[in-house]
């Protein structure tokens, strides 16, 4: 008797560890994957996700999802679970796309890949964290280029942290910073506040706000007197306090969500991120001053390339769109064309009189505006160490065809947006300007 009891307890024993081992086996099936025969299917009849100029970013293959452009808009594409998609537009188009719908995109891949190798050649040499670029067509909005850096190849998704998967250009926030100024100069000119050649008292140092108010300073020695033109090309903070101080709070403040600051980005199934304006209730004379140029506030890189197309656009706000037919284009005039014009020609004179060489390309106008941000570390404070540099242009200047926002983060040699940002927007409208075969117009341009 005791013999079978024995045998029976053993026997009880195996049945249990195998009933175990079968839990284990299903439990591993349904958190680790589905059988192959249902990822096959899936995969196979998922939709293929192609850009403007005909290349294929992701399609299915032999019952694997596959990205035949590797890192090329890798954040944007995003990638495939076992049998949906996890990030990126793998994941916001996911029902379209297994459905078996083709998604084309308005990126040009050539574009695109400018816009990456630029970064992945400064950011780097700079000693960068991360950074980001967006190229939009002037007239329509459509997003012609998303990069970022680091590069993320969802071939081999699992190999990335998963802050490397994320899609900057349209998700992180940062200060603009300086990039602000010609918006804010452009607003109050069609306020009729100021002109190119309104003259202000530049020192270097300023103090805004009364009683509860702080030392405004400028970085760039300049001249103690500056019109217009000069604050934008020394990029005088203490110029900016001049020029908003009397503008109205709710006035600016209208512009700058016109602009698209502090706006929801209307951009159908895609996270991106809204960048912030302090509530108007906030608003004194101190936070106007700040907020003219661009402390305060915070945006996408995305939000910033819409913004300065307003002013390459004659004026006119335009939704930028990434994915063709997906939602209707919004449109709003924010500030009257010629003063877009004037703005312009503002712009093209600070990078042909000031950063040339960083900046501007023999025989053409470009036109565009540095930032250099701190940035709000831990405890809520600037930090002194850790900065973002900024640019925002666009070219052929008298007639822009495409628009450029350049960010990057946390550079520890030579940060600063005419260093950095700058050269980077340089390189992209080089490689497009080739794209295009255009023949050198008038030669501009000498070093500061």
């Amino acid at each position: 008797m005791e013999v079978k009891i024995r045998n029976r307890s053993a026997f009880m024993r195996v049945l249990a560890l195998g009933m175990f081992l079968l839990l284990v086996w299903a439990y591993g099936q349904l958190e680790w994957g589905v059988p192959q025969a249902v990822r096959s299917s899936v995969m196979q009849g998922r939709g293929k996700i192609v850009t403007s100029d005909g290349k294929v970013l992701a399609m299915s293959r032999d019952g694997k999802r596959v990205y035949p452009q590797g890192q090329i808009a890798g954040q944007l594409v995003g990638m495939m679970g076992a049998t949906e998609g996890l990030e990126g537009l793998e994941a916001a188009y996911n029902d379209s796309l297994a459905a078996g719908q083709t998604l084309k995109l308005t990126l040009d891949t050539q574009v695109q890949a400018s816009a990456e190798a630029a970064l992945a050649r400064a950011v780097p040499a700079h000693r960068g964290e991360f950074g980001s670029v967006v190229v939009l067509e002037t007239r329509t909005g459509r997003v012609l280029a998303a990069a970022t850096y680091p590069p993320f190849d969802p071939n081999q998704w699992r190999r990335y942290k998963p802050d490397v998967w994320l899609n900057r250009p349209f998700v992180t926030r940062f200060e603009p910073g300086s990039t602000v100024k010609p918006l804010v100069v452009a607003a109050a000119m069609n306020e009729g506040l100021t002109t190119p050649d309104t003259v202000y008292s530049t020192p270097m140092r300023r103090f805004v706000g009364g009683r509860w108010g702080s030392t405004i300073g400028d970085a760039v020695a300049h001249p103690s007197s500056l019109n217009t033109q000069g604050v934008l090309r020394y990029s005088s903070n203490v110029g900016m306090t001049h020029i908003v101080e009397r503008f109205p709070s709710e006035d600016l403040y209208g512009y700058l969500q016109d602009y698209g600051f502090g706006r929801q980005m209307s951009l159908p199934n895609l996270p991106a991120a809204t960048g912030s304006l302090q509530p108007l209730a906030r608003w004194n004379d101190l936070v106007r001053a700040t907020n003219s140029f661009g402390q305060g506030m915070s945006s996408t890189n995305l939000q910033l390339a819409a913004a300065f197309n307003v002013l390459a656009n004659d004026g006119q706000y335009v939704t930028p769109r990434l994915v063709e037919g997906a939602g209707g284009v919004e449109r709003r005039n924010v500030i009257r064309p010629e003063v877009a014009r004037t703005t312009r020609l503002m712009l093209r004179n600070v990078i042909n009189e000031g950063i040339f060489a960083k900046a501007g390309i023999e025989g053409y106008d470009l036109a565009g505006k540095t930032g250099t941000a701190q940035t709000v570390d831990a405890n809520g404070r600037y930090s002194k160490t850790v900065y973002d540099s900024t640019f925002g242009g666009f070219f052929p200047a008298e007639s822009p065809r495409v628009t450029i926002a350049v960010m990057v983060h946390g550079a520890k040699i030579d940060y600063q947006g005419s260093q950095l940002a700058a050269p980077i927007f340089k390189e992209i409208s080089a490689d497009v300007l080739s794209g295009w075969a255009a023949a050198p117009g008038k030669a501009s341009g000498a070093d500061e």
